[in-house]
């Protein structure tokens, strides 16, 4: 007999879910920082223009990442807060080069790339599970940053 957890999912796949979340958690977390720092550090003739939408993006990124660790509890888990963890686990690593306007579009364009990626697959496997909430969520986040990638590669031509 499947064990369900309280929101009436299957307790082995929520597990799994809450995995998933705790590596995008990973990504999203050092992807913040790293967007910090290009707004913090940011020099150039494209200044303003950039200062300006590190910091849209690092405030999105703020609140995906408290959304995230808060479907974590939901499925009944523990979000991991630890940066050794984010630094071991996370796909997304840190810039090293955080003033180079140019290049830090092409690094958050990476790193979209790669959260974006798991995002589908945690998409895959909240649907498997039946689980609508995680569901939503990153249909959510994916059809918004699909439109990120967009706008940003647009910058770069």
């Amino acid at each position: 007999m499947t064990k369900i957890n309280s929101i009436g999912l299957d307790v082995g796949k929520s597990k799994v879910l809450a995995e998933k979340l705790n590596e995008l958690l990973a990504d999203y977390s050092i992807f913040y920082q790293n967007t910090r720092g290009y707004h913090w550090n940011i020099k150039g003739d494209k200044f303003f223009e950039l200062h300006d939408k590190f910091q849209e993006l690092y405030e999105n990124l703020f609140v995906k990442i408290d959304e995230i660790a808060e479907r974590i509890l939901t499925l009944g888990h523990t979000p991991i807060h630890k940066y050794s963890f984010y630094l071991k686990d996370s796909k997304v690593k840190e810039s090293t080069e955080v003033s180079d306007g140019i290049q830090d579009v092409k690094d958050t364009l990476d790193s979209l790339k790669i959260i974006i990626t798991l995002q589908r697959e945690i998409l895959e496997l909240s649907a498997e599970t039946d689980d609508e909430g995680t569901n939503a969520l990153m249909s959510d986040y994916i059809r918004e940053q699909e439109k990120l990638v967009w706008m940003y590669s647009a910058y770069l031509k």
